[in-house]
């Protein structure tokens, strides 16, 4: 069974045939663009050959366009009702896998493994995904944990988040979101994408954004979760020195982050928001050197929400 992009139903007609409706509790606004569709598929690079995971398959109108490439794909959903209509729809297509599952629980490295296993030539996986606001840094963080696992993510999120995830060390809209992810991840736009693109339109818009593996990190750390604490802490303090703003780290003192700092070559009194990655892991590497083991308490707790001293963004619940 082949798929004709021509045939592929949009998520109106999806929603009439199965009696349903976006669920707003959950933030579901159902991408309706074609344009967008194809150039999440072209960024994906999805082709016979490829296999493809993703992450929030909804009505599935973006799984028929990556299936139609003769891409395989993995689609990940945890709403009951819609993996129902994904059954109904794709679940005859060759190439289509459904895991009714939390894509924030889930378990990429596995899934990655399997398809190197049945394919060894094959690259890592690309993940695409609508991510839903509400869990945006969530699921981005949980991608992260899978490290070389997976290859590009190419994910929509809300325009005010990408244009933080694409911004320079400097910059009023870097925070500790990008100072993480950016260190291992090179970070552009793919496109914009307007409120009328989705059914129902949600009250912001959104950008599709690129978050390619780079070939070495930008600073190696031997604690990688320690990095990412050592990161949010230091952004709970952005607009201070940094000197000052190491004390909000675990187990320092004024005399530990002054002894990290000079380890490090940096200047006292530089502020966080101003620092790129590759200081911030010189910083980890100068304090894994003088601390004793991390305590099981210390828990990274980055978002994709602004950091303090930063105006809350009011629809951060919604769902692009």
């Amino acid at each position: 069974m082949t798929l004709d992009l021509r045939a592929i139903p949009s998520p109106g007609e999806l929603l009439r045939r199965h009696d349903m409706a976006p669920r707003k509790s959950w933030g579901q606004n159902f991408l309706h663009a074609r344009e967008i569709h194809l150039q999440i598929t072209a960024a994906a690079g999805a082709r016979p050959g490829v296999a493809v995971i993703e992450i929030g398959a909804g009505l599935g109108t973006l799984t028929a366009h990556l299936l139609a490439t003769g891409a395989k794909v993995d689609a990940i959903e945890r709403d009951r009702d819609l993996c129902a209509v994904l059954r109904t729809e794709l679940g005859e297509l060759p190439g289509f896998h459904l895991h009714e599952a939390d894509a924030v629980r889930f378990d990429y490295s596995a899934l990655a493994a399997e398809l190197r296993a049945a394919d060894p030539e094959r690259p890592p996986p690309p993940v695409v995904g609508n991510l839903p606001y509400q869990i945006t840094g969530a699921l981005l963080f949980a991608l992260l944990e899978h490290g070389e696992a997976l290859g590009p993510w190419i994910v929509m999120v809300q325009r005010e988040v990408a244009d933080r995830l694409c911004a320079e060390p400097g910059n009023k809209r870097y925070g500790g979101v990008t100072a993480a992810l950016s260190r291992v991840r090179r970070i552009r736009r793919v496109c914009a994408v307007s409120r009328g693109c989705f059914l129902p339109p949600p009250r912001v818009d959104s950008a599709v954004v690129r978050l390619d593996p780079r070939p070495a990190a930008l600073g190696e750390v031997a604690d990688e979760s320690g990095y990412l604490v050592l990161v949010r802490s230091c952004f709970q303090r952005r607009r201070k020195t940094l000197a000052n703003a190491l004390l909000a780290v675990p187990g320092a003192n004024r005399a530990l982050a002054q002894a990290w700092i000079a380890s490090a070559g940096l200047d006292p009194k530089i502020r966080p928001e101003r620092l790129g990655p590759a200081e911030f892991a010189a910083l980890q590497r100068a304090r894994e050197a003088s601390a004793p083991a991390k305590s099981a308490s210390e828990e990274p707790e980055l978002s994709a929400e602004p950091e303090p001293e930063h105006e809350p963004d009011p629809d951060q619940g919604e769902r692009g």
